[in-house]
């Protein structure tokens, strides 16, 4: 996923109401683990704002509240003091990991397929990275990789449903505990505070029981729901 393009207009972010625990969010993950963090849109709020609108122009917007806009993605950063200016200003902004290089990369699926996959995982006991969840969907952290690695992998399977997602180079996740459109965004499995930052498994590790759960949802994983 990519950073949503929009003009640059004047809009509603999330000014109040915000958490010390989102500062404190990023910049543990910015500042122990090295990974690269941004503000995220937020929620429209005020005057003409309805709640679940996103902050950003457009009315349609399938991620609400969870994708850049201005910074952009390619700001993202591990420098604490430009993270502590944009939470001063904006202290209930989501906090957004720019996935791929060296950060993080990630697989999502609905919650459905998420949770059974994490049960096949325990009962085989693969042992499994961070694992973000929100109301819809799941997010498993996994060792960066590549796309040329990522299509060998996905070239194996019979078929991928479209309902899983693959955030590398250029993507991005909401880390908790943002709150989004989406509602509120967890750790499922917390990351493991060590030096020099959480473990995360490889991604072929994963990703055969990520496709089957995801093939065997309830609605056969090919609806796609943020």
């Amino acid at each position: 996923m990519r950073e949503i393009p929009g003009r640059r207009r004047k809009f509603s972010f999330m000014r109040h109401g915000g958490s010390p625990a989102l500062l404190r969010a990023a910049l543990t993950c910015a500042t122990e683990w090295r990974w690269p963090v941004l503000p995220g849109v937020g929620m429209r709020t005020g005057a003409g704002g309805r709640a679940g609108e996103c902050g950003c122009p457009h009315q349609d917007c399938v991620v609400p509240g969870a994708h850049p806009f201005d910074p952009g993605l390619l700001a993202a950063t591990t420098d604490a003091r430009m993270i502590r200016w944009w939470w001063s200003n904006r202290p209930a902004a989501p906090v957004l990991l720019a996935t791929g290089g060296r950060a993080p990369c990630a697989v999502s699926l609905p919650a459905v397929a998420g949770a059974r996959a994490l049960a096949a995982f325990d009962a085989a006991r693969v042992r499994v990275g961070p694992v973000i969840a929100t109301p819809t969907r799941w997010s498993l952290l996994v060792a960066p990789y590549d796309l040329e690695e990522l299509g060998e992998l996905l070239h194996r399977q019979d078929w991928v449903p479209s309902s899983l997602r693959f955030h590398g180079d250029g993507g991005y996740v909401a880390l908790p505990p943002s709150e989004t459109g989406a509602g509120r965004v967890r750790w499922e499995r917390a990351p493991l505070r060590r030096a020099p930052g959480p473990w995360l498994p490889h991604v072929a590790t994963v990703v055969d029981a990520l496709v089957e759960a995801s093939a065997n949802a309830p609605d056969g994983g090919s609806r796609l729901a943020y």
